[in-house]
C-alpha cells in the first residue's frame, strides 16, 4: 500500500470512541422522532391511564427498545473487523474441557481438536467434574486412538467452576481456551481465535468465539434457538466486540490470557461463572473481543423439560 492509500485509509477510519458516540446520537435521534410521531397515541392513552403512566408504558414498549435497537443497527453498520496482524500463529495453547458424564460426546470433541489447522502445539486438559459414567475411560481410548496427549484432572466437588479451576493449576501456556464437552470446533477455529488475541491491543485479556447450534435440524425448538444464536447472540456480541467490551466470553468456547484469569481469582462460585469472570476481567480494565470467524457448534436443549430444570443437558448433566 502506497502513502496516498494509507492516508485515505487513515481518513476513513473512525475510532471506537467516535463510533460509540455516533451510535448513541443516531439512537437518540430515532427516539426523538419516535416521541414526535407517537404524540397522538400518547394523548389518547393518557385519557385512560393518566399521562405519566402513558409515558411509562410507551417508553417501555417503544422509546427505549427503539433507542437500543437503532444503536445496535448503526453500530453493526459501522463495524469493520480489524485485519489480523498475525495470520498463522504457532504459539502453544491449552484447551480445558470441563465435563460431567460425557462419555458419548468427548471422543467427537477430541476428534475436532485433532483436525485443527493450527500450526502451534495444542495441549488438552479434560477436567472431569465428578462423572459417574466412563468419561475418563472414553477420553483415554479416544486420545490413544488419535495419538493425542490428553491430561485428565478430577474435581470431585460439583460445579463447573471447580473443574475449571482445578485444570487451571496445570496450565503452563500463556493462553488458555475453554471448550464444552459437547462443542465441536470448526477446522480453523483455534487459528482464528488465537490470531485475534495476538492482533488485538495489549490489554485484551479474552476473545469470545462464535458459537452456533449443531443440532438445529432435530426439531422446531432447536431451529428457533439456531436463529437466536445467529441473529441475537452473535449480533449482540459483534456489537459489543466493536467497542472492545464483549460482556460474556462464554465458557463453551473462548480464549483467555492465563495470567489474567489467575489475577482475577479464577472462575467464581456462581451461576454463570463465565459471565462473572468476564465482568471481573473488564473491571480490571481488560478488553474482551469477539471473533466471528472462530466458529464452534454446540448442542442445544430440544425438550421443554431441559428448560424447566427437570432434565439437564450439556456438561452440567
Amino acid at each position: 500500500m502506497n502513502t496516498t492509500e494509507q492516508q485515505q485509509t487513515s481518513k476513513r477510519y473512525l475510532s471506537v470512541d467516535k463510533k460509540f458516540l455516533i451510535g448513541h446520537i443516531c439512537g437518540l435521534s430515532w427516539m426523538i422522532l419516535s416521541i414526535y410521531l407517537s404524540i397522538p397515541w400518547l394523548l389518547d392513552l393518557s385519557k385512560i391511564v393518566t399521562l405519566p403512566v402513558a409515558i411509562l408504558i410507551i417508553s417501555g414498549i417503544g422509546y427505549l427498545p427503539g433507542y437500543i435497537n437503532f444503536f445496535i443497527i448503526i453500530s453493526l453498520l459501522m463495524d469493520r473487523q480489524p485485519k489480523f496482524k498475525v495470520t498463522n500463529p504457532d504459539i502453544p495453547v491449552t484447551i480445558i474441557i470441563a465435563c460431567r458424564n460425557e462419555e458419548n460426546a468427548i471422543g467427537e470433541t477430541l476428534h475436532y481438536i485433532k483436525d485443527q489447522d493450527y500450526s502451534g502445539q495444542i495441549r488438552i486438559i479434560v477436567a472431569d467434574n465428578g462423572s459417574s459414567d466412563h468419561t475418563q475411560l472414553a477420553t483415554k481410548q479416544a486420545a490413544a486412538k488419535m495419538g493425542l496427549y490428553v491430561s485428565i484432572v478430577y474435581a470431585k466437588t460439583p460445579g463447573k467452576f471447580n473443574a475449571l479451576n482445578e485444570a487451571l493449576k496445570y496450565v503452563e501456556t500463556e493462553y488458555v481456551m475453554t471448550l464444552d464437552a459437547d462443542t465441536l470446533l470448526h477446522r480453523s477455529a483455534v487459528r482464528y481465535i488465537v490470531s485475534r488475541i495476538l492482533s488485538a491491543p495489549e490489554e485484551t485479556c479474552a476473545v469470545a468465539g462464535s458459537v452456533l447450534v449443531k443440532n438445529s435440524r432435530e426439531n422446531l425448538m432447536a431451529r428457533l434457538q439456531e436463529w437466536d444464536y445467529f441473529l441475537g447472540i452473535a449480533s449482540i456480541k459483534r456489537m459489543q466486540g466493536l467497542y472492545q467490551g464483549t460482556l460474556v466470553a462464554q465458557g463453551a468456547f473462548s480464549l483467555y490470557k492465563t495470567q489474567m484469569i489467575r489475577e482475577a481469582g479464577g472462575w467464581p462460585d456462581a451461576i454463570g461463572e463465565d459471565i462473572v469472570l468476564t465482568w471481573n476481567l473488564l473491571k480490571n480494565n481488560g478488553k474482551v473481543f469477539f471473533e466471528p470467524l472462530a466458529v464452534a457448534f454446540t448442542e442445544v436443549p430440544v425438550k421443554f423439560s431441559h428448560f424447566s430444570g427437570k432434565e439437564a443437558v450439556g456438561p452440567e448433566a
